[in-house]
């Protein structure tokens, strides 16, 4: 019988929002992943160097120059970050933090890459619900008559996305 560790108690909604949408990937930055595993970036990088083959193309890349000005507006830099970074950020998908979890070989680092593949799951049907309950209104809409077009507007708004995200309220 396998002996039930204790889990790092990481919430989802902070693993959530360390999740960016980059180059068409559900993506996470590597400091924020050293910072989950509870070890330093440089170390976690020197580990990937070691074990390259591990990590192709659809695990892990290197940003530019260009997109890390573009997700350095997005994304909280401590004042040393934001003076230069010696080298760019790597960022991984679901499979390369599924991979981490080998390479870096410690219990926390186990544990956090279930807890993150988990949530990147429920990321997935989160969103895949989302775009069935969208695509069941479009057919409800095509299939009843006119009369009902004035709610269907108002359910077409509530579901629609926010284009600015919501200012905090507060200090």
């Amino acid at each position: 019988m396998i002996k039930n560790e204790k889990q790092p108690a990481i919430p989802n909604e902070r693993i959530m929002s360390q999740i960016y949408f980059i180059r068409g990937e559900k993506v996470m930055f590597d400091r924020d992943l050293a910072e989950l595993y509870g070890v330093e970036t440089r170390l976690l990088k020197q580990a990937v160097k070691r074990n390259l083959d591990r990590f192709p193309a659809d695990f892990m890349f290197q940003l530019n120059k260009k997109e890390l000005e573009i997700w350095r507006s997005q994304i909280v830099m401590s004042k040393s970050d934001k003076q230069g970074l010696r080298w760019l950020p790597i960022v991984f998908t679901e499979q390369g933090v599924a991979m981490l979890s080998a390479v870096l070989k410690s219990k926390r680092a186990v544990a956090v890459s279930i807890q993150i593949v988990r949530t990147f799951v429920k990321l997935r049907e989160i969103l895949s619900t989302h775009k069935q309950l969208r695509e069941k209104v479009e057919l409800m809409e095509d299939k009843y008559d006119k009369s009902f077009k004035v709610v269907f507007q108002m359910i077409a708004q509530l579901m629609k996305e926010d284009a600015e995200p919501k200012k905090r309220i507060g200090f």
